[in-house]
Order: structure tokens, then C-alpha cells, then sequence
């Protein structure tokens, strides 16, 4: 059998079963399963050299029957039509499981802003607000930072929009600095999030933070903060990877170490002799396992070698299906992307809930609502899947789905 690798396709046969075993007929799966709008822009941008490059951007908007949508914005050469469609899909259905008043959005620019000055940079991201003012807004479409976007990007952007509708609200980009309308601990909540995750799955399983054998793939914004976050904890972080490959102590790395090491790009392997691969690292003696870096990491190649009892997805689509079949099957408990990494999007919400009533809140209440929504969606999740005896990832799509589904049968779209 041949592994479906395509996040889209496969995000709607999830998303297809999900529904079924809601009770939702055919008409449903044929309203969800693609965006409801989808936004393609040319942007031409004067480059430092005097000469103009058009770059293509996307804007998709899955379904807003909920409220308006949101999602990030990501500037990557492989960034296509198909990938910024997915991740609009999966937006929903996280927005779903932690219960926020969204659908699901996603932006992205084909571009590779390594290769760029700040100056081309800002005056592409000032270009990309522009090419999509008339669909996005604080009541519409909220964008956000996502892969190589920062809050500077998100500040240019909303001074873009607040040129072109004066009486709108900070609250039309998220991610912004803490001086613009950001809101405390932002920039940790997905990797905060993703640690919640670990805590209770951790808890389900019998095993204790401190002193469990962890391993990070990717270390990058999410993979560092983790690190640091487990470090702290008193768990053991057994194998971390960059790019360039992994590296292994089964008495523990030294985390901070290791984060003073490396550059802005999440690299500090290359400094080290004894390195192990990427196909390796899955297969170290671990109770954890944290795939944080890209997509189609744990296949039906790999899935079957691994040791660890918990997976829990930082990254987006780090799992294909068959591999989700062979680690259910080892009575491995898989704590899929769209619950593990829902904490960036509740603490936007927290922000744009924020900016719209002008009241801002310290980083810990940030933290503990975020604890509270983590552990309430997780909790969900889990005696969802108990109950029906089905993996996560698809307890997880059911319950994400359900709140969109409901809304759009409500007002009467089937």
C-alpha cells in the first residue's frame, strides 16, 4: 500500500470519517472539505536593487460559520496553494477543540526570506496586506506569525491595514509587539501549550515529568522553549535534531548549553562530532517522543521501530495515517498536532480579546487561562476517544469539527 503523504487529501479523509461518525451526512463533508474562500495575490515588491519582483501569495478562509477566521501567515519558497488550504482546514478544527469563537484561516508567501534585507521584507509583508485588505479585518480574518514571520512582520502589517481603515482595532493581526497591542506570552504559548499536552498525557500513562525520557525533533522556536520548558521540569531530554542532524545522551543534554549555543536559525548541531540522523533519533530507548520540526516524520517505515509509549505532535502533519495505525495498534498514546499545538491560537484569541475590549492582562493569568483551556480540550479529546474506542488524531477531528458543523446546519447553510 502506498503511504498518502498529500496533507490535504488526507486531511479530508480525516475530516470525512470525522464527520460520518458525528452523524453528519454527505453534504457536510462536501461543504467542509475545502475552503470556503481562497485568495491567490500577485505582489510586486521594489528589491533593494532598483528592480521589481512579483511574489505569490495565498489567503485562505475554510469556513466562518463560527465567527470570524484566523490563522497565520508563513514566508517559504514551498509554500503552495494545497499546503495554505490544509492548514486553513486544521485551523478550524484546533479553534473547534479549544473552543474559540473562529474558523479556521492561513496565509502564506512564496518567498525565502533568508535571502532578503529587512528593508525588501517589510515592503513585501506592507504588499500582502494590501493585495488582501478587502477579505481580512478584526471581524473577518485575523492573520497571525507563523514559519520565518515574527511580531515585526505582524507591527508592518497592521500599520498597513490602519493606513487603509483608519477606524479599525489593533486587533486585526495577532503576535504584534507587547507595545502594539500584543498580549504576555505569546511567543512561548505554543511550545507552553504543547507542555500541557505532555503533562497530561504523561499523567493518563502513570509517568512523572521529572526524570522521563524525552526526545525533541526540531529545535527551533516551538523545540527550544519545549527543551527549556522539560529541562526545567526535571525530565530528561535524551536526543534533540536540527537540520543538519541529532544528537543523543541517554543521561540527558545539557539544554542550556545547547540553547546558548545554537544560531537564529534553531542550528547548534553542526558544532558537534558525534551526531546521530534524524532516522536514529526516532528510534532511541525514550518513554517521549515530540516531533517539532516538519511534516511526514513518522511513517510506516519508522512508526514500527519506535520505543516511546507517548508521541506528541508539536509540528504540524509530523505523522502520516498508516503510521497513525501501526503506533494506535502498539498501544502508543499519539497526542495529535491539532490539540498539541492549539496553545499559539488560544493565546491570538487571548490577544484579539484584548485588543477588542482594551484591558490587558499579566503573563500569568495568560497562563492560566491557557492551562485551563489545554487541559479542558485535551480532557475532551481523550474521554472521546476512550469512549469510542478511536485513535486521538481522529477523537480530536470530531471534536474539533463538531462546533463548525453545528453552526453551519444552524444557519441553515445544510
Amino acid at each position: 500500500m502506498v503511504e498518502n503523504l498529500n496533507l490535504f487529501t488526507s486531511t479530508q479523509e480525516v475530516i470525512k470519517d470525522g464527520l460520518h461518525k458525528l452523524g453528519f451526512g454527505e453534504e457536510m463533508y462536501e461543504l467542509l472539505k475545502e475552503p470556503m474562500r481562497m485568495m491567490t495575490v500577485r505582489i510586486p515588491v521594489r528589491m533593494d536593487d532598483g528592480s521589481v519582483k512579483v511574489f505569490t501569495g495565498f489567503r485562505a478562509q475554510h469556513n466562518d460559520s463560527v465567527g470570524p477566521t484566523k490563522g497565520g501567515v508563513r514566508f517559504h519558497p514551498d509554500v503552495d496553494e494545497e499546503e495554505v488550504k490544509a492548514m486553513s482546514m486544521w485551523m478550524t478544527i484546533k479553534c473547534g477543540i479549544v473552543n474559540l469563537p473562529y474558523g479556521g484561516g492561513k496565509g502564506g508567501i512564496v518567498c525565502d526570506p533568508r535571502t532578503m534585507s529587512m528593508n525588501e521584507i517589510e515592503r513585501l509583508s506592507r504588499g500582502y496586506v494590501r493585495a488582501i485588505s478587502q477579505i481580512v479585518g478584526p471581524t473577518k480574518d485575523i492573520p497571525a506569525p507563523d514559519v520565518f514571520t515574527n511580531s515585526q512582520i505582524m507591527a508592518w502589517m497592521m500599520d498597513e491595514y490602519s493606513h487603509l481603515r483608519e477606524n479599525d482595532s489593533p486587533g486585526f493581526i495577532t503576535g504584534k509587539p507587547i507595545v502594539l497591542g500584543g498580549s504576555q506570552g505569546r511567543e512561548k504559548a505554543t511550545a507552553q501549550g504543547v507542555t500541557i499536552c505532555i503533562e497530561e498525557a504523561a499523567r493518563k500513562r502513570g509517568l512523572k515529568i521529572k526524570d522521563a525520557r524525552i526526545v525533541i525533533q526540531g529545535f527551533g522556536n516551538a523545540g527550544s522553549f519545549l527543551s527549556k520548558f522539560l529541562y526545567d521540569a526535571g525530565a530528561k531530554i535524551v536526543g534533540i535534531s536540527d537540520a543538519y542532524g541529532a544528537l543523543h545522551d541517554p543521561d540527558g543534554l545539557d539544554i542550556d548549553y545547547l540553547l546558548d549555543r545554537r544560531d537564529s536559525f534553531g542550528t547548534v548541531t553542526t558544532l558537534f562530532e558525534n551526531t546521530i540522523s534524524n532516522k536514529e533519533l526516532f528510534e532511541l530507548d525514550c518513554d517521549i517522543i515530540v516531533p517539532a520540526a516538519v511534516a511526514n516524520q513518522i511513517t510506516a517505515e519508522n512508526a514500527p521501530n519506535i520505543k516511546a509509549s507517548i508521541v506528541v505532535e508539536a509540528a504540524n502533519g509530523p505523522t502520516t495515517e498508516e503510521a497513525t495505525r501501526i503506533l494506535t495498534d502498539k498501544g502508543i498514546l499519539l497526542v495529535p498536532d491539532v490539540l498539541a499545538s492549539a496553545g499559539g491560537v488560544t493565546v491570538s484569541y487571548f490577544e484579539w480579546v484584548q485588543n477588542n475590549q482594551g484591558y490587558y492582562w499579566t503573563e500569568d493569568e495568560v497562563n492560566e487561562k491557557l492551562q485551563e483551556k489545554l487541559v479542558e480540550a485535551f480532557e475532551n479529546v481523550y474521554q472521546t476517544a476512550e469512549t469510542r474506542k478511536i485513535n486521538m488524531r481522529l477523537a480530536a477531528y470530531m471534536v474539533g469539527l463538531r462546533n463548525t458543523a453545528e453552526a453551519s446546519r444552524f444557519r441553515g447553510w445544510v
